[in-house]
């Protein structure tokens, strides 16, 4: 691979392998214009639905959402060391994911464990990072029990993200199937997990809670609910690692019948503006975040120019949000008003089968 160039940077993409792609495929972003050009597979795995760098910017970790790897009822999780000129990636090693299906995953601020949700088994692993960036084997797994009230998507438990509190005391799970949001106190130094006082905050039944992201400079957390299509605000006790609900609002707008679920969130680095992805809609909608409680009002819904936009990633500038659409095969690219928020299209995209996560580097 060629090295990037002044003015770009590059775009990883996750993608499920059951249509034609192979992997991790790799994109050099144009800054200035919003122009991708593909550079090929960087790393052949099966399905790596979610990707996240180390703190460092050295390694690049993906899930492996696999329902059976080495034998047994699990899925996997696999370490790479990243070319920052290249952007090429060299696998290091791969490590049980301890349950069935991982989705998601998050490094801790030290560096030195990783955590991931099964979606299918409803339970959370942690996993010990070495020096070199290679994964140790698992110091932690907690098995979630229970049910809620659909039944065909809550009949269990289902893990589907799992998080780090900015101080790095707390992780929080979002568990799609019992329609609670998971508080447990984390020891980073023998990467063990225990139940908060209180283990959680409930949301409405039914809703479903997907994924989770904690404003970067305000002790508010933000819950994007799959089944209900609405975005929670948390008030968050840090001292406590409790939560308490603020406000209920829908990602869809008023009117609108037809079926979505709802998928992704990310508030921009300022803090003033938060995104939702709704499949279905296929949109992206924009939140105002309002001071000081940090509640949220509703400013536009952008369309994706694509179907299913499972995840986005808003670029590392702030100028940029780009839009993996998982039914289209497609990537979309919109310039972003760093001022008002607002999203515009632009003429450029990429494509590979099945896109379903992006990471801008």
């Amino acid at each position: 691979m060629t090295k990037t160039c002044i003015g770009t940077s590059l775009l990883y993409v996750g993608a499920y392998t059951s249509k034609g792609a192979k992997g991790i495929y790799l994109f050099r972003f144009d800054e200035s214009s919003g122009a991708l050009e593909p550079l090929g597979l960087a790393a052949e795995m099966p399905n790596p639905t979610f990707l996240n760098l180390h703190p460092n910017g050295r390694f690049l970790y993906a899930v492996s959402e696999v329902r059976e790897y080495g034998g047994r009822r699990n899925g996997a999780i696999t370490a790479f060391a990243v070319n920052r000129d290249s952007g090429g990636l060299m696998p290091l090693n791969a490590q049980s994911s301890g349950g069935d299906g991982p989705c998601h995953l998050s490094v801790d601020r030290s560096g030195r464990l990783l955590l991931a949700a099964n979606y299918f088994s409803g339970s959370v692993v942690v996993l010990p990072i070495k020096s070199d960036g290679s994964l140790g084997e698992a110091t932690e797994l907690v098995q979630h029990h229970g049910s809620s009230v659909n039944p065909e998507r809550q009949s269990g438990p289902h893990a589907h993200a799992i998080i780090l509190s900015p101080d790095n005391r707390f992780a929080l799970v979002a568990e799609l199937g019992l329609d609670r949001v998971m508080v447990y106190r984390l020891d980073a130094v023998a990467g063990r997990l225990y139940a908060n006082d209180p283990p959680w905050a409930t949301v409405a039944p039914g809703a479903g809670p997907r994924h989770l992201a904690f404003h970067p400079l305000r002790p508010l957390l933000y819950v994007i609910t799959e089944l209900g299509n609405t975005m929670i605000t948390f008030e968050w006790n840090a001292a406590h690692g409790a939560l308490r609900e603020l406000q209920t609002i829908s990602t869809l707008p008023p009117g609108y019948a037809g079926v979505n679920l709802a998928a992704e969130l990310q508030p921009d680095a300022t803090g003033r503006f938060l995104y939702g992805s709704n499949r279905g809609h296929d949109s992206i909608t924009l939140f105002r975040i309002g001071d000081p409680a940090g509640t949220l009002a509703p400013i536009s819904h952008q369309p994706v120019m694509g179907k299913e936009p499972r995840h986005f990633a808003i670029h590392p500038s702030g100028k940029w949000l780009m839009v993996a659409n998982q039914e289209s095969d497609s990537i979309t690219v919109f310039r972003r008003d760093t001022v008002t928020g607002r999203l515009s299209a632009t003429p450029h995209s990429g494509t590979v089968s099945l896109p379903v996560c992006l990471l801008a580097i």
